[in-house]
């Protein structure tokens, strides 16, 4: 499913059932990113901090080369 395609419905329901998953190294699940694996190869990213606002969204391969990218140190801070 293309991100482009989403129905505000569909994504509600998603959203409102998703199990997100915190990492095991977080302080108590409270400061950390969290993340939920929809329907259709689609990956929700949200701040714990701050969970009522609406998550960013990925696509399967999108999310993919984000954890590669962290994994690789692509994503520090130069």
């Amino acid at each position: 499913m293309s991100k482009n395609a989403i129905g505000p419905a569909w994504l509600e329901t998603q959203l409102r059932n998703a199990q997100w998953l915190t990492s095991s190294f977080s302080s108590g699940g409270t400061n950390c990113v969290q993340v939920a694996f929809l329907d259709h190869g689609l990956v929700a990213l949200r701040d714990s901090k701050n969970s009522q606002n609406p998550p960013l969204l990925f696509t399967d391969a999108e999310y993919e080369a984000f954890v590669n990218g962290i994994m690789q140190g692509e994503l520090r801070r130069r």
